[in-house]
């Protein structure tokens, strides 16, 4: 059924899918524009080109600074996303067991760090991280990138969760198994696309922070955002809209990885006798 039709909507088909268009362009257009600039062969930032050249990415390879970010940002990210996914996913499961007024309070409080404004996160993590001796550590970016990242845990999970069957649970502690290996055999093969959906965008919220890793990183460990934003102030030339580029790729990559899950998990809700 059309989309149209199926929420009766009072428009043609084909205004719909135009509207839909437009807006999907306006969303995606600014930031596709990095890409062919990406290929200037002129050593500033410019449109049109001046000429095209691939010279850009091959100094990003090559240069030892952009290659220190990447390492930082997998360093910060992985452990981030890790530790994100650890705590968001018993944090889901345990507010799945809470009334609906408590759960509503707690839920809210989990999803805290998504309503505060970043510089404020950023400041009130650099005191924090001061008082504790972990400034200008990677432990200290890696807890609140961390941080940033379980309410998108939590949501996933809590999602995946409406599509847990509790008498599962039942049925596997009923006979003989521990909760520990009911939620490894029984509960984890069903939620486990919303845990790793929600682990992808922990880790993309990691990738693209800036401002909580300006206030807490030392200058040895800066990640790939930060490092461009360095390069944009200083003109440092197209060499960061290749960077940019790259980071879309990964993005793109991510998107489309989050998309199979999606449809796994619709997959095995419809059909969970394929889990066994």
């Amino acid at each position: 059924m059309r989309a149209a039709e199926r929420y009766d909507l009072p428009i043609r088909p084909v205004f719909f899918r135009g509207f839909t268009l437009v807006v999907l362009a306006f969303l995606v257009a600014p930031a596709l524009i990095v890409i062919p600039v990406s290929f200037s062969s002129g050593t500033i930032i410019a449109f049109p080109l001046p000429g095209f050249s691939t010279h850009w990415y091959a100094e990003a390879i090559a240069s030892s600074k952009w290659r220190s970010a990447v390492v930082n940002s997998a360093i910060i990210g992985g452990s981030a996303a890790a530790l994100a996914t650890f705590v968001g996913t018993l944090g889901a499961l345990g507010i799945n067991r809470l009334t609906h007024g408590a759960r509503t309070s707690v839920l809210l409080l989990a999803v805290f760090p998504l309503m505060v404004p970043i510089v404020i996160v950023a400041l009130s993590g650099y005191l924090a991280m001061a008082e504790v001796g972990l400034n200008n550590t990677y432990w200290s970016a890696i807890l609140l990138h961390a941080m940033l990242g379980v309410p998108f845990v939590t949501l996933s999970v809590l999602s995946a969760l409406e599509g847990f069957d509790p008498k599962l649970w039942l049925a596997a502690t009923s006979l003989g198994a521990r909760p520990v290996t009911a939620f490894h055999r029984v509960m984890l093969p069903i939620i486990l696309p919303g845990v790793i959906t929600g682990a992808v965008f922990a880790l993309a919220v990691s990738l693209d922070e800036v401002v909580v890793a300006s206030f807490v990183t030392a200058p040895t460990q800066h990640t790939i955002p930060l490092t461009m934003f360095s390069g944009i102030k200083e003109n440092t030339g197209p060499i960061v809209t290749a960077v940019a580029t790259l980071l879309l790729v990964v993005s793109a990559l991510l998107l489309f990885t989050v998309e199979l899950l999606r449809r796994r998990f619709e997959r095995l809700s419809a059909r969970p006798e394929h889990l066994a």
